[in-house]
Order: C-alpha cells, then sequence, then structure tokens
C-alpha cells in the first residue's frame, strides 16, 4: 500500500463516506480525500470529519491523486471521467463503487485517458439508510468486494486494488463485468425488485397488519428510490431477464396452487427451503453471517 499517498473519493454519501472512514483509519501514510458536488454535504463531511481533507473543488480533490474512487450514482460516472480525466497524473487508478459494471467500463474506456488505469469495484456492503451520517468506518468489515476486469485492464491495478480492499477488511473475487452483472442482476437487483411489488401489490390500510416476515422480505425496498432506479436501469437486460424468470416461477406456484395440487406446491416450497438452507449454511461457514 506504499504507493498509495492520496486516495481520492468522490461522492459523499453512506458508502463514500464510509470507504474513506475505514481508509483514514486503515492506511497509514495515505492521504484521504473527499469531495461532494453538493456544499451542504461538504460542510457536514468536515463536521463528522469522515477525511482528512474535504475540497470544494472536483479538479483538486483528484489533482495528484494515486487512486479516485466514485462513490457517486452510476449515471454520472460518464461525466465525471470526463471531467477528472485532463486532471488525472499517469499511472493514477480509477474505480468506483457502483453495483452495475458493463456499462462503466465502457465508459472509462472511452472517457479516460490512456495513461489511466480502469477496475470496477463492488463492495457488498450497505443499507437501506443513506447519508453520511450513517457512514462507519467498520462497514466493509467481513464484506464482499467483486473487482471486474476486462482484457485492457492493467494487471498490476487490480492487484493493488485486490490489497486495498482487503486492507479495509473485504473478502475481495475478480471477475469480468458481464458476468458480475448477470449474477447482481439475479441475487440484488431482482430482490428489490420483487420487494417493491410486495409492497406496490398491497393496500397501504392493509399493510397496517404486516407481521415481522413481510417488514424482513420487504427491507430493501425502503431504498433510495434514485439510486435504485439508476441501478436498474443501468442493467436492464439482466434485470429484465431476471423478473422474467421470478414471473416464471410465480406462474407456476400460481397454477399449482388454482388447481390445489398439494404435492406439487409442497414441493416448489421444499425445493425453496432446501436451497436456501444450503446458502445459508455456506455463509455461516464461510464467516459471512454472524
Amino acid at each position: 500500500m506504499l504507493k498509495l499517498k492520496k486516495i481520492s473519493v468522490i461522492g459523499m454519501g453512506l458508502l463514500g463516506s464510509s470507504v474513506t472512514l475505514s481508509a483514514k483509519s486503515g492506511l497509514s501514510g495515505t492521504k484521504v480525500i473527499g469531495y461532494s458536488h453538493r456544499g451542504s454535504t461538504r460542510d457536514k463531511a468536515r463536521q463528522h470529519e469522515v477525511a482528512h481533507e474535504i475540497t470544494d473543488s472536483l479538479e483538486q480533490a483528484v489533482l495528484g491523486a494515486d487512486m479516485v474512487i466514485l462513490a457517486t450514482p452510476i449515471q454520472t460516472f460518464e461525466d465525471y471521467f470526463r471531467q477528472i480525466g485532463p486532471n488525472l497524473k499517469d499511472g493514477c487508478i480509477v474505480t468506483d463503487v457502483g453495483s452495475t459494471k458493463t456499462l462503466p467500463h465502457q465508459w472509462a474506456q472511452k472517457r479516460l485517458p490512456e495513461s489511466v488505469y480502469y477496475v470496477g469495484s463492488h463492495p457488498i456492503a450497505g443499507s437501506e439508510k443513506r447519508g453520511l451520517e450513517f457512514a462507519r468506518d467498520d462497514l466493509l468489515a467481513g464484506a464482499k468486494c467483486i473487482l471486474t476486469q476486462t482484457e485492457q485492464t492493467n494487471p498490476g491495478s487490480i492487484e493493488l486494488l485486490e490489497k486495498f480492499w482487503s486492507k479495509l477488511g473485504c473478502k475481495v473475487s475478480i471477475m469480468s463485468p458481464q458476468t458480475h452483472d448477470r449474477i447482481f442482476g439475479l441475487v440484488s437487483h431482482l430482490p428489490h425488485i420483487a420487494a417493491a411489488a410486495m409492497v406496490n401489490a398491497s393496500r397501504s390500510k392493509d399493510l397496517q397488519f404486516a407481521g415481522r416476515g413481510f417488514i424482513d422480505t420487504t427491507r430493501v425496498a425502503s431504498g433510495p428510490a434514485n439510486v435504485w432506479a439508476d441501478i436498474l436501469l443501468t442493467n436492464s437486460k439482466n434485470c429484465a431477464k431476471g423478473i422474467q424468470k421470478l414471473i416464471a416461477q410465480l406462474e407456476e406456484l400460481q397454477d399449482a396452487v388454482n388447481r390445489r395440487d398439494a404435492e406439487k406446491v409442497e414441493k416448489l416450497l421444499s425445493s425453496a427451503s432446501e436451497k436456501r438452507g444450503k446458502l445459508i449454511q455456506y455463509k455461516i461457514d464461510q464467516q459471512e453471517l454472524f
């Protein structure tokens, strides 16, 4: 980590501020800079001391940085790449914390200078809450972090980022951006879609009778709508395929219920129970559930 003398994080929300806090406490000898385009957010970031320095200028934030991390809505990435490109030093690593990866790789190749190295990062951490007041320096501890690379990705940058996220407490995996978006379209984006649909399927006055099961199942529907719309629309094909798969499962169960086919209903429910049981055991074995 000796190469990282200055790290700049653009975007001071929950995840961006948690990254700066984690880097600030976990990386000795590294100056951590934060930036937000909103003055009020910059003031709050200074008040909470989430970084060594909060700059008022995007140019100043990235000037001389060894690594720049975007923690803004995904659809702002291309414009940020365009803005920061001329101010990045040769060899600077640019990454992000976004939940989709195929488009960011395309934008980076189009907008960033050839002397700058882009790698996609996706730390699987956060909550339905938003805002830097909920940021924690241990938010990344034990979390998975996916790094995405293409044939054009600089190997040294992958190696350094693997060490960086590991130092912040993450368990790192590496895959292509297309594989990432296919997997997370199903295991991350589809659950949000399903949770939102479940809430919208009921009348508000009926929801007053909902129990803990409904509350737990639909927790992710409380996430910020603009952030999740951004995620779904930048992974639209995979999300649409996921919705179609879910519809097929629901229709199979619907048909069995309509026909009062107890054997088929129990078989479908048992299959889900067994598959989830194996998932929970795997997570326990990997020490990913506490």
